[in-house]
């Protein structure tokens, strides 16, 4: 059966949460009517101010990292569309709960490293955690299929031409992580939220 790239039902979740990234994009750098400093994802500053874990992902550094990762929202759009998503609220329901998921892989990383007394200082911001996170969850569901989502309907069918595609880019994805001023941690943690996320 031939592809549909048309609009559909679905695809007010993928408009929101663009507009909702352009937006804070545009308080944050354009207007600079927010400092985006108190929007950053810090380990140190989590427990006192916990609504970082999800406001980081919605800040990102410049605006080719904002379209960067715009991008891949048309791109995890297109994967889902060619699995048959079967859902008005899979995406922005993934969204939240892979924010919190994200944040306790690498909370359990840095404890880890704290019992070695080693103690990281960073700031992490982006939407990216996300987008891979959606890559290893669209990545096992093409190669299983996926009917249900927290008991909800998705309607996932497993899919070899995307299982394919989707291999390069997560190489490709997982490579560019390793350049500078990119968070391979971020990124890995995404990937792994989104494959522990399939399981559900």
């Amino acid at each position: 059966m031939p592809f549909n790239n048309s609009i559909s039902k679905y695809d007010w979740q993928f408009i929101v949460t663009g507009f909702l990234l352009i937006s804070v994009f545009i308080f944050t750098d354009l207007i600079g009517v927010i400092d985006k400093e108190y929007f950053y994802f810090v380990p140190r500053l989590i427990s006192v101010q916990p609504y970082r874990i999800f406001t980081s992902t919605l800040t990102h550094a410049d605006l080719n990292h904002l379209l960067t990762n715009l991008s891949g929202i048309i791109i995890t759009r297109y994967f889902l569309m060619r699995l048959r998503i079967k859902s008005r609220f899979f995406y922005l329901k993934f969204i939240l709960i892979c924010s919190f998921l994200n944040f306790f892989i690498i909370w359990f990383y840095e404890m880890t490293l704290s019992y070695f007394n080693i103690f990281p200082n960073y700031a992490s911001i982006g939407f990216s955690g996300i987008i891979y996170a959606f890559l290893g969850f669209l990545l096992l569901t093409s190669i299983y299929g996926k009917k249900y989502f927290l008991g909800k309907e998705i309607g996932f069918k497993s899919n070899y031409e995307v299982q394919k595609m989707l291999k390069t880019i997560c190489l490709i994805g997982l490579i560019f992580s390793f350049l500078p001023g990119v968070s391979l941690l971020g990124h890995l943690s995404g990937f792994i939220s989104g494959c522990c996320l399939f399981l559900i």
